[in-house]
């Protein structure tokens, strides 16, 4: 979908440039006027942290006419960037040896999944971190909604969901029916980040949304990072390329892929500095390739990591229905 406002946020390394203060403004003002006039977004707003100091900035405005500009206190949604938060938080389960990479997935499933396999090769929780579960794309079903995409599209998004329960869930997912050898093929599935949020609380016996503020959040300090924002905090607006005024998501879901949050440029650059850490070894795991790969590969859930002649580099894309995130490390 074609959205105007645009939350970018980028990570580079002290190795990757030289420039001065006035230098780095330079660069992230040209990069966020390249962006603005490509994809014609009425807002744009990029943090940088570059040898261990914050660069933001904030350009155009939320909402057209109105002068009301971003700034790193204002609420996004930032949509699969959640997935992060996950990776991470099964990362920790691995190292704290309650969940092992070949483990069958159903071992942290309460209800019974017979239909989780494919002629006897069932997904397991490495299938589940680099996208090859064969397990369809959502739940609820979307595939009708899929075939047309439009400004109508979030609104119908938000219909399908607004009474779609947690056992509704659970419900579908003993009907899903895998169309290929789990661990074979990529394929997108933000069914298999809410089935992550589900193992999670198994393993854990607490809510994600209690693990994810215990186990990241506060330990980044993101005080402003919220799956629901509280009384008075408001979400900025976002915008379809027609110049329609978009939904806010609508999820009864574990949160875990991406449909519920809400945070901040001030946040969001406390946790690129929380990613660049190399001795938390939570971080480090949720970045590793696992299967030892020669080209690129996905640690836990991001959407790509590769090497450059500037080391490690990884990449992961929100998408919300007005507004979209580059997070880049």
């Amino acid at each position: 979908m074609k959205n105007l406002s645009i939350f970018l946020l980028m990570l580079v390394s002290a190795k990757s440039f030289s420039q001065s203060q006035k230098e780095m403004y330079s660069i992230m003002e040209k990069t966020a006027q390249k962006l603005k006039e490509k994809s014609g977004a009425y807002s744009v707003s990029v943090g940088i942290v570059k040898d261990g100091k914050v660069y933001t900035k904030h350009y155009g405005e939320i909402d057209k006419g109105k002068g009301n500009k971003a700034d790193d206190n204002t609420y996004f949604e930032i949509a699969s960037v959640t997935k992060l938060f996950t990776g991470q938080l099964l990362a920790q389960a691995v190292l704290e040896n309650k969940i092992n990479l070949e483990d069958d997935i159903r071992k942290y499933l309460k209800e019974s999944y017979p239909n989780l396999e494919y002629n006897g090769t069932s997904i397991k929780i490495k299938d589940l971190i680099s996208y090859k579960t064969a397990l369809p794309r959502n739940l609820p079903d979307d595939t009708e909604i899929r075939k047309t995409m439009s400004d109508e599209t979030p609104f119908q998004y938000n219909t399908l969901g607004e009474n779609y329960t947690k056992d509704h869930f659970k419900q579908d997912l003993q009907k899903v029916k895998l169309d290929t050898i789990p661990g074979t093929k990529y394929a997108y599935s933000n069914l298999s980040l809410e089935l992550t949020g589900l193992m999670l609380e198994n393993i854990y016996g607490k809510s994600y949304e209690t693990l994810l503020n215990e186990n990241i959040l506060s330990k980044a300090g993101m005080d402003h990072t919220k799956l629901e924002l509280g009384k008075g905090e408001v979400l900025a607006n976002g915008y379809y390329s027609s110049g329609r005024l978009m939904p806010k998501s609508i999820s009864y879901l574990w949160g875990a892929g991406g449909s519920k949050t809400k945070s901040t440029m001030g946040d969001m650059v406390k946790f690129l500095k929380y990613e660049l850490d190399s001795k938390n070894s939570v971080v480090q795991e949720s970045q590793r390739n696992i299967n030892n790969s020669k080209g690129d590969w996905y640690g836990y859930f991001w959407d790509g990591f590769g090497l450059s002649e500037h080391g490690k580099m990884g990449y992961k894309h929100g998408g919300a229905f007005g507004d979209q995130t580059w997070f880049t490390i």
